[in-house]
């Protein structure tokens, strides 16, 4: 589905959570209906991104979570930054942690979903899963809370593919709830899809750092410890 100005109400209250700030980024909790960066048209142009260039002028988005998306977002706030910080998640050398109810009840307490993904460019931005031309993307899942019709997950993502976690969810048969492409948008008030946490080295100082975002549909899962990837191939 291509979002229109017309499908377009991000929230406003609040306006912008700030998680933390420094003279070089800063980390935003994103609400599910907000884009992370202008769309094409200037009906689309509230944004993240958009309402931290009113803070900070020069800021450059370095990664995005999807529209329904919510959790924990980083904006760079200086050129260097910019690059330091895009570098890492092009090269896999940052940590992502998830939380996510899917439909139905999960039968295995722990999993792992290694299947290529490509766009299915003529129903796009809906993403497909093709052995010949797909990219490789590899999700890590476990069970948290099993309920009569649902099922708590947090996922762990070793690649950054366009819709990876709602695809790989809705391939073990249990898409997660709210989602419109993969799913029934039916289910739930939103995508339930959190981004609860993000380990990155700190642009400045290559210090290892680890930010949380509280999630609105599991706010009794506490943070779990994310260390450092040793190298991009352990991302």
């Amino acid at each position: 589905m291509t979002l229109t100005p017309l499908d377009y109400n991000p929230p406003t209250e609040p306006w912008l959570t700030v998680i933390h700030e420094d003279r070089d980024m800063i980390v935003v909790n994103k609400p599910g209906g907000l884009l992370s960066v202008p769309g094409r048209t200037p009906e689309l142009l509230d944004s993240v991104l958009s309402r931290v260039r009113a803070i900070h002028p020069g800021a450059q988005a370095v990664h995005r979570l999807d529209l329904g998306t919510s959790g924990v977002l980083v904006v760079a706030t200086r050129r260097k930054a910019e690059a330091t910080l895009r570098g890492q998640f092009q090269d896999r050398l940052t940590r992502k942690v998830y939380l996510a109810r899917v439909t139905g009840v999960l039968a295995e307490d722990s999993g792992q979903v290694d299947l290529p993904l490509i766009c299915d460019w003529p129903n796009r931005p809906r993403q497909m899963v093709c052995h010949d031309t797909g990219k490789p993307a590899l999700t890590d899942y476990f069970v948290l809370e099993r309920a009569e019709e649902s099922t708590l997950v947090l996922l762990r993502p070793h690649t950054g593919r366009s819709h990876q976690l709602r695809v790989h969810m809705a391939s073990l048969g249990h898409p997660i709830i709210g989602d419109n492409l993969y799913g029934d948008a039916r289910q739930g008030d939103r995508l339930h899809l959190h981004a609860s946490q993000l380990g990155l080295h700190h642009p400045y100082s290559g210090e290892w750092v680890v930010f949380h975002a509280p999630c609105d549909f599991a706010p009794h899962v506490p943070p779990v410890t994310l260390e450092p990837p040793a190298s991009p191939s352990e991302t």
